[in-house]
């Protein structure tokens, strides 16, 4: 899943990697949410309140939400140097220092993260922010922009395009590449959905802590990945 970009990527390879991933966003979207009301896996409905505040002329309201859009951008944004920087050294490990990273900030939300809800709840959603922009760039570079995991407002657009089209395109080829496209799609709507799903659920009993289910799938999917990639070099 993660080893594999580019060409040498299959379509097995990105349903793994938008499973996994859409997973782990739509737990924190929701697990987020539940602990500070804001957004905490996309930015779009933070500009919008960004534009109001500024307009109200509530400029300390108007900059925590720019700096919501901000961490986000920040994290993607740090991803792909990390990314850059790293595949210049060592390529084993360029996708897996992102990963590290924001299992780390994940599982610092999920331990600190209590505290911080009554005395620093933007710091919290920052470091969401900045953890999902991270997700968020990695899979995009990973996939060559064929998976992005945080939101699904494009992945339904571009869902009802291709579902139209298969009125219109009759080819076996044009078809196959169309169908392919719609079950990626899909599995990210729906395994965001179960992740959201499973936060929600386990929020109530479990508050921040529910984040660990998704540090340890991140990790498993690392661990998983480096013995597939060994299995498979040593039968080479």
């Amino acid at each position: 899943m993660f080893s594999h970009s580019g060409k040498s990527r299959t379509l097995q390879h990105n349903l793994g990697i938008a499973s996994l991933l859409s997973f782990v966003a739509g737990l924190v979207n929701v697990a987020g949410f539940l602990a500070v009301q804001k957004l905490t896996t996309n930015v779009t409905g933070h500009f919008a309140f960004f534009v109001d505040e500024v307009f109200k002329l509530n400029f300390r309201g108007g900059l925590i939400y720019f700096l919501y859009i901000f961490f986000f951008f920040l994290g993607s944004f740090t991803s792909s140097v990390l990314v850059e920087y790293v595949s210049r050294r060592n390529e084993k490990l360029v996708y897996r220092i992102p990963v590290i990273i924001e299992s780390l900030i994940l599982l610092s939300v999920a331990v600190f993260g209590s505290h911080m809800i009554t005395s620093a709840a933007d710091l919290l959603a920052f470091l969401l922010l900045f953890a999902m922009g991270l997700q968020n760039s990695l899979v995009t570079s990973i996939s060559s922009s064929a998976v992005r995991t945080t939101h699904l407002t494009g992945l339904f657009t571009d869902l009802g395009i291709e579902l139209s089209q298969l009125f219109f395109y009759k080819l076996p080829e044009q078809r196959q590449r169309l169908l392919s496209s719609i079950k990626l799609r899909l599995t990210i709507i729906v395994f965001f959905f179960i992740g959201g799903i499973i936060g929600g659920v386990l929020y109530a009993p479990m508050g921040l802590i529910v984040l660990l289910i998704a540090v340890v799938i991140l990790i498993g999917g690392l661990v998983y990945d480096n013995l597939k990639l060994k299995r498979s070099n040593s039968t080479q």
